[in-house]
């Protein structure tokens, strides 16, 4: 037996009614489509303290490894990598908020994989979903999506600090905005033509122009590929902060779950894997692969690693088997390579900008060749919001604190925590106590008296 038939019968290739060029068309599309996290990924978690050409190379060989856990395991044809959210609930939340190192949080992120990982292995997500209520899932991406979208302006210098009224828009006249305004409508341009990596190639065109124009220099920081955050846990100081860590890892756990289903569900349904019954075959396999994705993230030195709603595109370019995975897996594994254009692509020129303005302040990132990709993302993801029902005010308003409070409080856990408390008191104040599951009101509690103990 030949090794296409292997693969063929492995698979299931044939009988999905594919092709192996047809796979390996789908799996260069998907990794085009999200291949923009590798740039990002390392400049968000440099915040945190850790080093830049570590944690490119861990998103490449976690984005590989999780890949092929969901190709031959789950045997679909979804490409995993450290997701958007979790990358920043990450750094700003957990290490810059919270005071975490980044050691401990890699340590809370391999806990949450743990508990995902058992929740997979004994099928009981159905009963933890059914705690959160409807209108918190649809807005927890959302409400992330404009955190991460409010930071991409700041790092584009469309929104700089004010000491009047702390935020306002930036000095158009200067190259940093201009540059990143231009890299979003050349994103924008190439969505709205449906391009496969829209936003792979905003980044790098806005990257040319900007060491072309002189507002981003040519000369990046040296990049030596090394693995210094391979296994760098640090148990002891959650141990010492029990209670803040338990709360960091019900974060990640609830956000890993909430992404992973709607990623699912939706890439599933427009491939034709649901049954008649709304059911998605070997679902356990694929949340299986997904928990031990985040596990083995963790492990190499990132954030959560989750299955990326852009399959979606190597779906529609034909993808239909794990197979497309593998190749995807394997664009990832090559793409080590481009670390030294990361560097370029990753330099933070905020310093220099500020001083221009005679601003000054704490926080004078500014990454204009990533900041782009952060403002399309932030509005993607917007795209639940639809599915809250507004009309129910009981409903609507925990779900707008959820957003107002993430947003413009800057903090993910306070939005979460607004959402829950916001859901629980309303219902009952309306007297539909009965709506709040039991649960919700224990951990509605829980995040008040945080408020009321800790802050």
């Amino acid at each position: 037996m030949s090794s296409v038939n292997r693969l063929d019968q492995y698979f299931g290739i044939s009988a999905q009614g594919s092709t192996v060029q047809r796979e390996t068309v789908g799996g260069l599309t998907t990794f085009a489509t999200m291949s923009y996290i590798i740039f990002v990924q390392p400049t968000v978690l440099a915040i945190a303290g850790m080093d830049f050409s570590s944690v490119l190379v861990a998103t490449c060989l976690s984005s590989a490894i999780g890949s092929v856990y969901m190709g031959l395991i789950a045997k679909y044809p979804f490409a995993l990598a450290p997701g958007m959210g979790a990358n920043f609930l990450f750094a700003f939340t957990v290490c810059v908020d919270q005071g975490f190192s980044w050691q401990a949080a890699l340590t809370i992120v391999f806990f949450s994989g743990i508990l995902f990982l058992l929740l997979s292995v004994f099928r009981t997500r159905e009963k933890v979903l059914e705690i959160f209520p409807d209108c918190l899932k649809f807005a927890l991406g959302p409400a992330i999506g404009l955190f991460i979208a409010f930071i991409g302006l700041q790092w584009s210098g469309i929104v700089v600090l004010s000491p009047a009224t702390m935020v306002t828009v930036g000095n158009f006249r200067h190259g940093v905005p201009l540059l990143s305004l231009f890299g979003v409508l050349l994103i924008v341009a190439l969505m709205a033509r449906n391009l496969g990596g829209a936003i792979l190639v905003g980044i790098f065109v806005t990257t040319l122009l900007g060491v072309l124009t002189g507002v981003i220099p040519l000369k990046a920081p040296e990049v030596t590929l090394r693995l210094d955050t391979f296994a760098q846990f640090n148990i002891s100081e959650l141990l010492q902060r029990w209670d803040e860590a338990l709360i960091a890892i019900g974060l990640f756990f609830f956000l890993a779950l909430f992404d992973t289903v709607g990623t699912l569900v939706g890439v599933s349904t427009l491939a034709g894997f649901m049954t008649p019954d709304n059911k998605l075959p070997r679902a356990g396999r694929a949340f299986f692969s997904d928990a031990l994705a985040t596990c083995t993230g963790a492990l190499l030195g990132t954030s959560t690693v989750t299955a990326y709603v852009e399959s979606a595109t190597g779906v529609a370019a034909g993808a239909r088997t794990g197979f497309a995975s593998l190749v995807t897996a394997a664009c990832f594994l090559l793409a080590i390579a481009l670390a030294p254009v990361a560097a370029v692509v990753g330099q933070d020129i905020g310093p220099e900008y500020y001083q221009s303005l005679g601003i000054e302040g704490s926080f004078v990132r500014m990454y204009p060749a990533v900041a782009p990709a952060l403002i399309v993302v932030g509005f993607l993801m917007l795209a639940p919001l639809r599915k809250v029902n507004w009309e129910d005010i009981t409903e609507g308003i925990p779900a707008f604190f959820t957003l107002g409070i993430m947003a413009f409080g800057f903090g993910i856990t306070e939005g979460i925590a607004a959402g829950c408390i916001a859901f629980a008191a309303v219902k009952t104040c309306a007297g539909r106590w009965r709506e709040v599951h039991p649960w919700m009101y224990a951990v509605a509690l829980a995040f008040a008296a945080r408020y009321a103990i800790l802050k």
